[in-house]
């Protein structure tokens, strides 16, 4: 069973930045848009930024000019580089593969999640 494991989280003050981290461990096969998503408490979980296989990024228009995404195809591996962090960017973040693994179905793979808080 493939699992995403993220690392990176953290706590920072407001105007600081993160970097999350996020790779598969276990067999798979193909990975074609990874992502990034948040939730924050009493709140729906919300996609921050996207990334195709090509390279095509998409970000929410509250994160966009501060947050980066990236991938590095040859470590199947997703970043999240956020920076001027603010208080309402604190949120359980979770990565997202739509990947194909042992089973050969196609199919949206998480994370377990990881804490970011930004305090004022």
């Amino acid at each position: 069973q493939v699992q995403l494991v993220e690392s990176g989280g953290g706590l920072v003050q407001a105007g600081g930045s993160l970097r999350l981290s996020c790779a598969p461990s276990g067999r798979f096969f193909s990975i074609n848009t990874m992502g990034w998503y948040r939730q924050a408490p009493e709140k729906q979980r919300e996609q921050v930024a996207t990334i195709t296989v090509g390279g095509t990024t998409n970000y929410a228009n509250s994160v966009r000019g501060r947050f980066t995404i990236s991938r590095d195809n040859a470590k199947s591996t997703v970043y999240l580089q956020m920076n001027s962090l603010k208080p309402e960017d604190t949120a359980v973040y979770y990565c997202n593969f739509y990947m194909r693994g042992r089973d050969l179905i196609w199919k949206d793979y998480w994370g377990q999640g990881t804490q970011v808080t930004v305090s004022s």
